[in-house]
């Protein structure tokens, strides 16, 4: 087959373009001014694919230029079809993506402008109806990115409970005696935890990729094509609990170094390939047995390398238009200008340090209670406190944290993430208002309030995060007030709050609510010396 990448010539019809120059050089501007505008977004990209869940990465880039070269393989581009309005309101979404994640701190807002903006010359290009034939290799990019910190950690709180409980059912089916303890699972003589690690992430995220590259190629229908990378997120689920179950089953038989070391990552590897065999199983059933009459390819999967370089030898005779150039002037603009900005200097934050909150708050005397480090690497805290507090029988337990920054890939880790994946069942959560009484004044509080409950344990839970001066109890308010502030003012910080008072066998749980209450005049009245406002 014979390749070109047609340049731009007069057509009968009036849509010839009124200017046109070599497209290269232009590119390499565009590329320069984007390198400079989403520069942070591209080194924190760079970070994450350090991290094992996302360590794939690389190479989605080179599978999205495999997916392009391949559609211009087999239809070469015409740049005269089609207009330009699309693509300026994509170049215009993906600077202000760009501007608001540079002035809000958070690489992942840049990156996901970066993404658009890379859609935005395509389509400024090539034209929206040329350009528009490339979206599956251009959306495929988006599966490089990490997820926002604060759905990750939803995400692998749900998938680690799933999993453990799936993986229990999986070694109960050999018969041998387990108990599942929140994300612990309890053989007897040995227990294993269900950590972040061992949630599937690491196998859903990079089987994503691939089952979307799978459907993109799959000579089918496209209901088979959805049906297909639907699939990835049950398939990831259940090899990873069988995955889970396994080790059960070999620590019970052979001992707890079965749950360690090179075997453990090995069983990772195999339950990866074994997804990706089921992905292409699944699609060889859908080919062969619903095609419903329907004619079938040769082939399940066209996949075809022969002649794919072929359109980069035309590429210098590719024409940019005024648009094109326009956007590539304005992002090295942009570009040169954020990297010039002066640099201003971090905002002061005048506080006291949690360390030294008091120990004496009226009559409750209070204990620090030592935090080990694998709670101190999930709190991802700069500054905590942990402490009981005992009036007579009474015992109030208070945990604050508090963050520097709330923007920059760490957030605050919710107790509605860590308390279910620490065993402990949820019932009755709901946000509750509660009048304070402060001296002379009567003050409203907004705070989540929980029972929960593991074996015979009961505890009330009341939390809220403090934001530079104001009490919210929702992660996404955190988040909107956190770019807002950090925009507005440079601040980010910020913490959590969270008392907690066991509840007696026989006791009332409006008693256990009356404590916390009665307790709260103390926190309020001091949590300003350690969340201060703006």
């Amino acid at each position: 087959m014979t390749v070109e990448i047609q340049q731009a010539t007069p057509s009968a019809g009036g849509k010839s373009l009124s200017f046109s120059a070599r497209a290269f050089p232009w590119i390499i501007v565009a590329a320069i001014g984007a390198i400079a505008f989403f520069w942070e977004g591209l080194i924190s990209l760079g970070v994450s694919w350090a991290r094992p869940e996302y360590s794939y990465g690389p190479m989605v880039p080179l599978i999205t230029a495999y997916l392009t070269l391949r559609e211009i393989h087999h239809r070469p581009v015409k740049p005269v079809e089609g207009g330009r309005l699309l693509g300026i309101f994509a170049f215009v979404l993906a600077i202000f993506l760009g501007l608001i994640g540079n002035l809000a701190q958070i690489p992942d807002v840049i990156t996901y402008g970066f993404i658009v903006y890379i859609g935005a010359l395509i389509l400024l290009l090539a034209g929206t109806r040329e350009g528009w034939r490339f979206w599956p290799g251009w959306l495929h990019l988006i599966f490089m990115l990490p997820l926002p910190q604060f759905i990750y950690l939803h995400v692998s709180t749900d998938l680690q409970h799933i999993s453990s409980v799936l993986g229990v059912f999986f070694v109960e089916l050999a018969n041998v005696p387990v108990f599942l303890d929140g994300n612990i699972i309890d053989l007897g003589t040995y227990k294993l935890q269900v950590a972040e690690a061992c949630s599937g992430l690491r196998y859903l995220f990079p089987l994503f990729s691939f089952g979307w590259m799978m459907a993109v190629l799959y000579n089918g229908p496209n209901w088979h094509r959805v049906i297909i990378f639907a699939s990835t997120v049950p398939v990831t689920i259940v090899m990873n609990s069988i995955r889970i179950g396994i080790t059960g089953l070999l620590v019970n038989a052979y001992g707890i170094e079965q749950a360690e070391g090179f075997l453990h990552f090995f069983e990772g590897w195999i339950i990866f390939i074994a997804c990706t065999a089921i992905l292409y199983v699944e699609a060889l059933i859908l080919w062969r047995f619903f095609s419903f009459g329907g004619q079938r390819e040769a082939h399940v999967l066209y996949v075809d390398f022969e002649g794919i370089l072929q359109p980069l030898k035309k590429f210098g005779s590719l024409r940019a238009t005024k648009s094109f150039i326009a956007a590539a002037l304005i992002i090295v603009a942009a570009g040169a200008a954020w990297q010039l900005r002066p640099t201003a200097p971090p905002a002061d934050i005048s506080r006291v340090p949690l360390g030294v909150f008091p120990l004496q708050l009226d009559e409750w005397q209070g204990q620090n209670v030592p935090v080990d480090a694998a709670t101190k690497d999930v709190l991802g805290a700069d500054d905590y406190v942990n402490a009981n507090y005992q009036s007579g029988s009474q015992m109030v337990n208070v945990l604050m944290t508090f963050y520097r920054s709330q923007t920059e890939g760490v957030g605050i880790h919710s107790p509605e993430v860590c308390i279910p994946s620490a065993g402990w069942e949820v019932s009755n959560w709901h946000q509750q208002d509660i009048a304070v009484e402060m001296g002379n004044q009567t003050r409203m509080l907004e705070v989540n309030r929980a029972i929960i409950q593991k074996g015979l344990q009961r505890q009330l839970v009341y939390f809220w995060f403090e934001q530079r001066g104001r009490q919210t109890i929702n992660d996404y308010e955190v988040k909107a007030l956190s770019v807002w502030d950090t925009i507005m003012h440079g601040r980010s910080d910020g913490g959590l709050v969270r008392l907690t008072t066991p509840i007696g066998q026989a006791e009332a749980t409006e008693l256990a609510d009356q404590r916390l209450q009665d307790f709260l005049p103390n926190i309020l009245r001091l949590a300003p010396d350690y969340f201060p406002g703006l």
